[in-house]
């Protein structure tokens, strides 16, 4: 399984989750497979989308084509951190 965690500020989530729920098709035809989206406890506009995807190949061509940098920036993201990370292992306990 192929994992990107992608860590970044927004202006304002409410109008950078419309954007992102828009925007599901098209990562869904990319290759995305699953998704979570988190928040830091103290920063309700510093977002974590981890997400499960056919292959870091795809991932990659996804998130770095033109038609993805302006969707962010119409989304308001500021310094998108993009950290592409391949399974060794999973587990429950």
């Amino acid at each position: 399984m192929q994992h990107v965690l992608i860590i970044h500020e927004v202006a304002d989530y409410p109008a950078w989750k419309k954007v992102f729920d828009g925007a599901a098709g098209i990562r869904k035809e990319a290759g995305e497979r699953s998704y979570q989206v988190l928040k830091y406890e103290n920063e309700p506009n510093k977002i974590v989308h981890f997400s499960t995807w056919t292959s870091i190949a795809d991932a990659r061509a996804f998130f770095e084509s033109p038609r993805l940098v302006q969707i962010r920036e119409t989304a308001g993201v500021k310094a998108p951190e993009f950290i592409y990370l391949e399974q060794l292992e999973s587990g429950t306990l």
